[in-house]
Order: C-alpha cells, then sequence, then structure tokens
C-alpha cells in the first residue's frame, strides 16, 4: 500500500486485479523510490485503470438495465455529503439508495437507514477512494427495481476518486465554505469531472473570507458547463433545488 494515500501504486504481478482485491492482494512494492513517471509505474496505474474501468461499464449497463441513474458524490471529508443525503430523504420526488464508501465504520450507512434510505457500507480498509469493484459489490446488495437513484458516496478525498469511473452517470462535487477559497484551483481535476457543483454550508459566509463568485468563476475556468448551486441545510429550497436538478437529469436519460 502506498504509505501517502493508500492508491497501491505498487508492482504487481500475474492475475492482480481480480476485483477490488487489488487494494488487498498480497503484492510487492516498488521499493526503489517509485515515481508517477516511471514506466514502470505508468504501466501498473494504465492496467489497473483498465481493469477498473471494464468493471465500471458493467456497473452502468446494471443501472441502465434496471432504469436507475447513477450519481457519484465527492468531496473532502465533512463537506456534507451525507447530511445532503438524509435532506433529500425528506423532500426528494424520486427513491434512491446509496453505495456508502468509507476506510472504517459504519456510521454513516446506519444515519442513512434511521431516515428509511437503503444503504449499504463499503469499507475500504487503507484504501482511499471507491473503485468500480466495490461499488459492483455493493450493487448486487441494493434493490434495485425500487429506485430511481442510486447515489455512490465516495471516500471523503478531492483526489484519488477523480481518477477511477465507478459506473455511476454523473459526479456531484461538494465543496464546503470552512474549507477555504481555494480547494477548486487546488484540486482542478476532482472539478473537471463534475456535472454539478455544490458549495454547502453558504450559511456560514458571514464568518469566512471567502468570495463565493470567484469560486464560481474558477470552477468555470475548468470546466465551463458546470452546473454550480450554493446550499445549506437552513435553506430547504436550496435542498430542494438540488433535488429538482438531479430529476430534470433522470427525465433527460
Amino acid at each position: 500500500m502506498c504509505k501517502d494515500c493508500g492508491c497501491s501504486i505498487t508492482e504487481v504481478e500475474d492475475s492482480v486485479l481480480e476485483g477490488s482485491n487489488h487494494h488487498q492482494k498480497a503484492h510487492k512494492h516498488l521499493h526503489d523510490n517509485p515515481q508517477l513517471n516511471d514506466v514502470k509505474t505508468i504501466s501498473v496505474i494504465q492496467k489497473i485503470l483498465d481493469k477498473n474501468d471494464h468493471q465500471a461499464g458493467h456497473n452502468r449497463a446494471h443501472l441502465d438495465k434496471n432504469s436507475v441513474l447513477g450519481i457519484n458524490l465527492m468531496s473532502s471529508p465533512g463537506s456534507g455529503k451525507t447530511t445532503l443525503l438524509e435532506y433529500l430523504a425528506d423532500i426528494a420526488e424520486f427513491k434512491f439508495a446509496v453505495v456508502e464508501g468509507d476506510l472504517e465504520t459504519n456510521r454513516d450507512a446506519n444515519r442513512l437507514k434511521a431516515k428509511g434510505i437503503d444503504a449499504v457500507q463499503i469499507q475500504t480498509g487503507s484504501a482511499c477512494h471507491l473503485d468500480a469493484f466495490m461499488v459492483h459489490k455493493g450493487l448486487h446488495d441494493i434493490s434495485l427495481d425500487n429506485i430511481d437513484v442510486c447515489f455512490v458516496e465516495n471516500v471523503g478525498n478531492l483526489v484519488c476518486p477523480a481518477s477511477y469511473d465507478v459506473g455511476t452517470h454523473l459526479n456531484i462535487v461538494l465543496v464546503s465554505i470552512p474549507e477555504g477559497q481555494d480547494k477548486i484551483v487546488k484540486y482542478p481535476v476532482m472539478f473537471h469531472q463534475a456535472d454539478l457543483i455544490l458549495l454547502t454550508k453558504t450559511d456560514l459566509l458571514p464568518y469566512f473570507k471567502y468570495d463565493i463568485d470567484i469560486e464560481k468563476a474558477e470552477a468555470r475556468k475548468i470546466k465551463p458547463n458546470v452546473d454550480i448551486l450554493e446550499i445549506n441545510i437552513n435553506d430547504i429550497e436550496s435542498i430542494k433545488a438540488v433535488a429538482d436538478w438531479i430529476n430534470f437529469k433522470r427525465r433527460m436519460r
């Protein structure tokens, strides 16, 4: 396992990438200070992503077969992914379930279940993101016949989840006001993947030096056509706007 982020940039032998076990299988590290531009490292990463993308396509086909819209929720820890889902449970016209990703504990899945949401917890151990194989397992523990939308709540991280297609149709990225006015420009790969950016906890704007218009401009430099909404849980209309956006995307399919 990579000591820096858990992504397992390793030298993998034989049939290394059978499912999500590429994070757990016995394999040896590239101990000679591997760099991301090393030919060997690039080859390993390519193998990982190729396998993952193939499984992601299978996941999407599985969702399509059941007429379910898949949405990948990504953000830093604490930006409000689980809270958003809790509030959507009270107001959304669509029925949804959640594949929940965390390194440890079932806490977020239990919060969602308490709201009557069908939720499956994936504990990644040391892996700093969900991959398509993990999500595949979660999808088979959910009754897709009874829902319109399946959310994948990814591990809190603004780096690694951006590189892994998990088999959803849309990406929503949350960034909260307390994180500071620099996350979008610092993590452009993540925000380039976004179909919708949610600027969360906007009720805290009076307490932070944060120019929300500058942040929106930075986001649109990265992806000019990205949709952006401002939300906070004290403004239920802002949560309804998210539900409306999802409903629109669902009906456009």
